[in-house]
């Protein structure tokens, strides 16, 4: 599956895309909910690690967390770029390549 699908839909297999909890005027806030529930916690321990030592992510998590987002909603950001570097390693099927400063 991953490779032929689109971020949203990875994301939405994996159980990290939003869900609204809407009904006419009244709007809730979005949850992550379905999905793989075993492949979700495996890819937030995965975004655990990669917000405080992969040098692409980690700004990107330093960066939503100076924007005032709670722990948890970072974690589950980190958790879904993952899955969408992962898509398009596959989909492209070259290695990953750390590109910082060139």
């Amino acid at each position: 599956e991953p490779g032929r699908m689109s971020s949203g839909e990875i994301a939405a297999m994996t159980g990290l895309a939003p869900v609204p909890h809407d009904s006419g005027a009244m709007q809730g806030r979005r949850v992550i909910a379905g999905g793989r529930r075993s492949l979700r916690h495996v890819l937030y321990q995965a975004a655990l690690a990669a917000a405080c030592h992969n040098p692409v992510l980690k700004p990107v998590a330093k960066r939503l967390k100076e924007r005032g987002k709670p722990h948890k909603l970072v974690i589950i950001a980190i958790a879904r770029r993952l899955v969408t570097i992962a898509n398009a390693i596959i989909k492209t099927d070259t290695p990953w390549r750390l590109k910082l400063d060139e």
